[in-house]
């Protein structure tokens, strides 16, 4: 049975790269290309060669290795049809439905607008693994910068509803800002309170705290818990639609 391997690793200020392989098949990705001399020390670490870069989104902070990266290497760069003009680089357009081949694993494309107008997620079933860009973080989510508040929460609820055991890899590591957030929205919940200590912990030793999976965002994620009593409670939103329980989270965060 084919193994896709993945390897994490920081670059920029905060953000991670991921480089997947499938070894029997001959192919490597990069999840974005953040910054081309990270991508490179990880490929070198690795022994691993370059084949695909998988983008989510326009945002430079996720795409700057593109040309340069694709140049030296001859890579095919794929990304979101929503946003393909924006793409440096880009050879494949994929957007909802729309699935492909990386080797031995098939991917599966979801849209997944807010963050940018364009963004998508790669969803890798028989890995049990998405790479979600900026639209998830661990008990967080992207600001909302080009989509409506209505547009990422139905795109935070297509990640909510993978397979709990499904581990989501963000693009940022924002997790303490994020933890302690969500503190404030939901004091009173035991599994938020039991993972706040968790990061501290493996922030204290320089240590990353992703990735979640989707069921630990289910027990302690502030913007997908819309159906928590206490939170709708705390924001005077009991009848509220999810989408504006999730939209006065959002704006809470925003504000600092």
């Amino acid at each position: 049975m084919a193994e896709l391997e993945i390897h994490q690793f920081p670059c920029l200020s905060d953000n991670y790269g991921v480089l997947i392989r499938d070894a029997a098949a001959g192919v490597c990705a990069s999840i974005d290309a953040p910054e081309t001399d990270a991508v490179k020390k990880a490929l070198a670490d690795k022994g691993w060669t370059l084949t695909h870069i998988l983008t989510t989104h326009h945002h430079g902070d996720h795409t700057d290795g593109n040309l340069p990266l694709k140049e030296e290497t001859g890579c095919k760069i794929i990304g979101p049809k929503g946003e393909a003009a924006k793409v440096r680089g880009i050879d494949e357009a994929v957007g909802e439905g729309d699935t492909f081949q990386f080797g031995n694993f098939e991917v599966q494309v979801f849209d997944t607008p807010g963050h940018t107008a364009g963004h998508i997620t790669y969803y890798i079933p028989a890995a049990k693994v998405a790479f979600c860009g900026d639209t998830i973080f661990a008990m967080g989510c992207g600001r909302v910068f080009e989509g409506t508040m209505e547009q990422m929460w139905t795109s935070l609820e297509k990640i909510a509803k993978l397979p709990k055991d499904t581990t989501l890899y963000c693009g940022h590591e924002y997790t303490q800002a994020n933890a302690d957030f969500a503190m404030t929205i939901e004091p009173g919940n035991a599994a938020l309170q039991a993972r706040v200590e968790e990061v501290k912990a493996l922030r204290a030793k320089g240590a990353p705290t992703l990735p979640p999976t989707v069921e630990k965002e289910l027990a302690t994620n502030p913007f997908i818990r819309v159906d928590s009593a206490e939170i709708r409670e705390r924001l005077g939103l009991q009848g509220a639609a999810d989408w504006e329980v999730f939209a006065e989270v959002r704006e809470r965060k925003n504000r600092g």
